[in-house]
C-alpha cells in the first residue's frame, strides 16, 4: 500500500533563529541560481556546508520572496479587426488592476486577429470569471480562452 502524501504546515521564521545549515543552504542555492558556481559541490564548498546538509534542506527552506510569487494569467483572444480594439481591450484589463506582462498580436487576416496577453493578476480587483465576463462583453471579442493561470 502506497504511503499517502502528508500535508505540510509552513512557518515564517526570522533569519537570526534559523540553524546555520539552513542559512548556508539558502546561500548555496542563491549561488547556483545566479550562476556563480558550476555545481552543487562548488556551492557547498564556498559556503562551508556539507553536501548531505544541502540535500537535506534544499527542498524545505526558501527565501520569503520566492514563496510569495506573482499570479500570471495568459489569455488568448479571437478579435474582429476594428480600429482601437486592442486599446479598448487593454483599458478593461487596466480597469481591473491587471498588469500587462506581454502582448502578442497576429496580423489581421480575413477581418480577424489573434491576441495573446500575459497578465500579472496579483492585484486584480475582480475574480477571473468576472474579468473574463467583462472582456467577453466587448463587441469585437469573438472568443477568449484561458491558456494558463498560476505563478
Amino acid at each position: 500500500m502506497a504511503k499517502k502524501e502528508s500535508h505540510h504546515r509552513f512557518f515564517l521564521i526570522r533569519e537570526d533563529v534559523l540553524p546555520e545549515a539552513m542559512k548556508k543552504t539558502l546561500d548555496a542555492k542563491e549561488l547556483i541560481e545566479r550562476g556563480k558556481v558550476d555545481s552543487v559541490w562548488e556551492a557547498v564548498q564556498q559556503v562551508d556546508l556539507s553536501r548531505s546538509a544541502f540535500y537535506k534542506y534544499r527542498d524545505t527552506v526558501f527565501p520569503f520572496h520566492k514563496v510569495v510569487t506573482e499570479k500570471i494569467l495568459t489569455l488568448f483572444f479571437y478579435l474582429e479587426d476594428e480600429p482601437g480594439a486592442l486599446s479598448k481591450l487593454l483599458g478593461i484589463v487596466a480597469m481591473n488592476s491587471c498588469n500587462v506582462l506581454t502582448i502578442h498580436q497576429t496580423i489581421p487576416l480575413q477581418g480577424r486577429a489573434n491576441v495573446t496577453l500575459s497578465l500579472d493578476v496579483t492585484h486584480m480587483s475582480v475574480d477571473i470569471d468576472e474579468l473574463l465576463a467583462n472582456l467577453r462583453k466587448l463587441s469585437f471579442v469573438d472568443k477568449v480562452d484561458v491558456l494558463s493561470s498560476g505563478g
